[in-house]
């Protein structure tokens, strides 16, 4: 087990949850410095600003030297990254140096992994963390953002099991409930709860603003409209990874919503009160059911 306290961590994307891991470590007490890694100079300035990393480094300068002490690398980009950065780190690993990642999508990174990281695959345990906003930038992180939250670890038949214990007690350190699944599994469950959600949001703001007379709609458009399409000021360039990278299970999810929508229009257009009504108040007592199951998690 790392000694707490004296860990030494390497983000790469030093972004809402890059940043909110890295502050919830060095709040926790579970890692003394930490090295931040991005495109953005200006970002990463925020980042050592805001007391999330110590040093900082472009993509373009030589931070691989860093990972050779490194206790932990978490790579938190967008998962279309994610090879590239497993060949870019694989050489400049030091022995003991466990490697995470907090993307939302596992088994395109886990084939990346095995691809790029050679003997160091066996210290690799893929991660995600079920929590986030639509904010992005190391402005947005938050040292509480993964308390009392879910992480799943969805760990290769290779991972050492020292490293999966490690890495589940640094989340458990941030306050996180460590969760594990296998990665289809996960991916396909999120493609469900995540993924949906998220293609949905961009569709109806694009829907509506393609729209010759689209200023006008949404100069109409209220806190429904609004906080339905929360989930559209989320990062693009992350969700359309996300979309690519786990196509099949959301093209699957969109196959069976479409086939809700249908059921509902039909409904519509029978003039089917009774039926409709009951559709809603099932759909409205689910989702109640999973809020008070929710808060109960919570409360712990």
């Amino acid at each position: 087990m790392p000694d707490f306290g004296h860990g030494r961590l390497v983000v790469v994307g030093v972004g809402l949850i890059g940043g909110s891991l890295a502050l919830a470590l060095k709040h926790a007490g579970a890692m003394q410095s930490v090295v931040g890694v991005g495109r953005d100079r200006a970002n990463l300035d925020a980042a050592r600003s805001l007391g999330i990393a110590d040093r900082i480094y472009g993509l373009n300068e030589p931070w691989t030297k860093e990972l050779a002490a490194a206790d932990l690398v978490v790579l938190a980009t967008p998962v279309g990254s994610m090879a590239g950065l497993f060949a870019s780190i694989a050489p400049a690993l030091g022995p003991k140096t466990l490697i995470t990642d907090v993307g939302s999508t596992k088994q395109d990174v886990i084939a990346a992994a095995r691809m790029h990281l050679g003997a160091a695959l066996a210290r690799f345990v893929p991660g995600h963390p079920i929590a986030g906003s639509e904010r992005s930038g190391a402005s947005a992180a938050s040292a509480a953002l993964f308390r009392d939250r879910s992480v799943v670890l969805t760990p290769l038949a290779e991972t050492d099991s020292d490293a999966v214990n490690q890495v589940a007690a640094w989340w458990a350190r941030c306050g996180a409930t460590v969760h594990f699944l296998d990665a289809a599994r996960h991916d396909s469950i999120l493609a469900a709860v995540s993924h949906l959600p998220h293609v949905l949001a961009y569709a109806l703001v694009a829907d509506v603003a393609r729209r010759a007379d689209g200023a006008e709609y949404l100069s109409y458009a209220g806190t429904g409209f609004r906080d339905f399409t929360r989930l559209a000021a989320s990062e693009p360039a992350m969700w359309r990874d996300v979309c690519i990278a786990n196509a099949a299970a959301l093209r699957r999810e969109l196959t069976l919503y479409r086939g809700e929508l249908e059921r509902i229009d039909a409904l519509i257009a029978q003039g089917d009160s009774a039926a409709l009504l009951a559709l809603f108040e099932r759909a409205r007592a689910a989702r109640e059911d999973w809020l008070v199951r929710q808060a109960e998690v919570d409360r712990g």
